[in-house]
């Protein structure tokens, strides 16, 4: 399993939008996609423009082959993009240890 994970930062104000399109977004394109295992969307409280999107992947290929060279992707970003303040930061990590 690979967890995507992406610091998003919004335009100022736009929050109970962003709510919205990211919650559609991720339902419309992401969970539809190959190798998709879950996802969570955490809001900022000290900083209210700011979400982290994690989003679980079977394989690496899942995310920045499969879905990110789909027609899918250039839909997400039709959804979320508008709202972002600059290009989020996203990274991939593997599990080393975890808690039941």
């Amino acid at each position: 399993m690979i967890l995507e994970l992406a610091d998003i930062r919004i335009q100022p104000g736009k929050q109970a939008e962003f709510d919205e399109a990211i919650t559609r977004g991720v339902a419309q394109t992401i969970a539809k996609s190959k190798g998709y295992l879950g996802h969570k969307v955490q809001k900022g409280i000290e900083s209210p423009e700011r979400y982290i999107l994690m989003v679980q992947w079977a394989t690496l290929e899942n995310h920045t082959v499969d879905f990110r060279e789909s027609p899918a992707f250039t839909e997400w970003r039709g959804i979320v993009g508008p709202f972002f303040a600059g290009p989020p930061q996203v990274e991939h990590f593997s599990l080393l240890t975890a808690s039941e």
